[in-house]
């Protein structure tokens, strides 16, 4: 008859096999970073298992270096499922870690240093608590091995499952109906062929499209070339944030219309999702499809034509809005720029908002003192990567209706920013602010035509990226709008005749790649040879 010190030892046993189990088998809880029990088994708590039944009890220090190990595989399937709920795509070690340091460096300018402490000792202090249970767990089952009843009994079980798991593999089945979560091993071995293929990749590169167009349907024009931030479709075509967004939408198409200019839209799909957003602008501005920083970093070595190049060379003055630009940019180099208004020279000098601070009305009305109030000079051609819509979207700029009074030391009321501040960053529904970040990016955009009704401008709204999948959903498409806003009919009528449609909302299907639509507004802007 068992006796209360057995019963206490089988209890302990499943107790410790149960944490190794979950500790590798649990899922994303989207749309947030927490974590949510799964009914999963885990090969690699198998395989365990026979070594110890194989090996039998191993030494403290054996155990220690198995604790070390499995805390590894802890973090990485944290990573492998926790990712593409996040962010839609699958985590790459190899590139994702080389901006840590930049991620770290945008935390400690925005976070205050008692949070960034507690934080880091949290952290640190879960790791050390995983480490001991895990650590106690392997103990457990070592000691079970130990007892020659139980290892049989557990060398046995690992055995079956280790034969499912096999058997599950070579007969045709359905993944998401596995008893099994996907191994961390697995993905491991994945990265490790990543970095291989990174590494012994071709240093070739496609040739690329002709640059050659008059832009005569744009000549005298300021050209602006504006990615709006985590602008994606699922913002048209998700049923919240379309409704949420209607009624400023319809205020921005009545800003186009009441300044006697019109818009044509369509879909194009970005080579990125949720983030690195540089990829989408060198895609555009280059006509190659950048998907990574492998190939970012060789075509940053190359001297090609680029729309700025081809704008500079028809008389356009080519200017770099940035700013979130903080340090230095040798990337700027290959654009060939002939200026780049950084967050340094464009002197903000009101409340900051978000990660990166500086408002996107703002820079628009230091461009304009700048650059665009100025006479006489040459046409511009201006490349404006936003920032007012940047994850986690939250707090929200207000908008400023004294456009010139942004350039002041107070830009805003206390009573409107103190407003804008309550609005904080809600990590279990990112939807809200992610409207209110936009309303504020097409109010910012419609104020500016309004504010400037008799300028020639020809604007191209594009998104960058989707919002990172705690928004958009896990499996979102890649896709994003591009609107062109002119007050030049045969311009408009061109781009119509390319596959736009007129209107604010886009159609599907998408246009191609981002890298596509370079040719295609390039034929849009004038006469234009394409490559043989």
């Amino acid at each position: 008859m068992p006796t209360a010190k057995s019963w206490a030892r089988w209890s302990a046993l499943v107790a410790a096999l149960l944490l190794l189990n979950v500790s590798l088998t649990f899922q994303s809880a989207w749309p947030t970073p927490a974590i949510r029990w799964q009914n999963a088994l885990s090969i690699e708590l198998a395989a365990l298992v026979l070594a110890l039944a194989w090996f039998g009890r191993p030494s403290r220090r054996v155990l220690g270096w198995l604790g070390a190990v499995w805390i590894l595989l802890v973090i990485g399937h944290y990573a492998d499922v926790t990712a593409p709920a996040l962010y839609g795509r699958d985590i790459n070690v190899y590139w994702d870690l080389r901006f840590v340091p930049d991620v770290v460096a945008m935390m400690t300018r925005v976070a205050p240093l008692w949070l960034i402490v507690v934080v880091t000792a949290a952290a640190l202090l879960a790791l050390g608590v995983l480490y001991a249970l895990l650590r106690w767990a392997m103990a457990t089952v070592g000691d079970a091995v130990a007892r020659p009843g139980e290892r049989r009994a557990l060398a046995a079980a690992a055995a079956v499952v280790v034969v499912v798991f096999v058997g599950q593999r070579f007969t045709a089945h359905d993944p998401e109906a596995s008893a099994f979560s996907r191994p961390v091993t697995g993905m491991y071995a994945r990265q490790a062929r990543l970095m291989t293929q990174t590494l012994g990749r071709s240093s070739a590169l496609a040739a690329g499209p002709s640059m050659n167009s008059d832009l005569s349907l744009v000549q005298g024009a300021d050209v602006f070339l504006v990615f709006v931030e985590a602008y994606g479709a699922v913002s048209f075509e998700r049923q919240e944030f379309a409704e949420g967004l209607a009624a400023s939408r319809a205020r921005l198409t009545a800003d186009i219309r009441d300044t006697h200019r019109d818009v044509v839209s369509a879909y194009v799909e970005s080579p990125t999702f949720g983030g690195s957003s540089w990829l989408a602008h060198l895609s555009l501005v280059s006509g190659i499809e950048v998907r990574d920083t492998a190939t970012s970093s060789l075509l940053m070595t190359q001297k090609r034509d680029t729309l700025v190049t081809t704008f500079a060379r028809r008389g356009f003055r080519t200017i770099a809005l940035m700013p979130g630009l903080r340090q230095s940019w040798p990337e700027g180099v290959f654009y060939g720029f002939d200026d780049v208004y950084g967050a340094g020279r464009l002197d903000y000098k009101g409340p900051e908002f978000g990660w990166f601070a500086i408002p996107d009305q703002f820079a628009i009305e230091k461009l304009d003192a700048l650059e665009v109030g100025r006479q006489p000079r040459r046409p511009l051609f201006v490349l404006f990567p936003t920032l007012s819509s940047h994850f986690p979207f939250s707090p929200t700029p207000p908008y400023q209706p004294d456009w010139p009074r942004l350039l002041t030391d107070l830009p805003y009321d206390d009573t409107d920013t103190m407003n804008a501040y309550s609005v904080q960053p809600d990590w279990l529904d990112f939807g809200p602010g992610y409207i209110d970040a936009l309303t504020y990016d097409y109010a910012s955009i419609g104020g500016y035509l309004r504010r400037r009704p008799d300028r020639d401008f020809v604007m191209i709204l594009i998104g960058d990226h989707q919002p990172v999948a705690a928004v958009s959903g896990e499996g979102a498409p890649w896709t994003v709008p591009v609107h062109v806003i002119a007050s030049r009919r045969p311009l408009l009528d061109r781009l119509t005749a390319l596959g736009f449609r007129p209107g604010l909302r886009p159609e599907r299907p998408a246009m191609g790649a981002m890298h596509d639509l370079t040719p295609v507004l390039l034929d849009a802007f004038g006469e234009y040879e394409p490559a043989e």
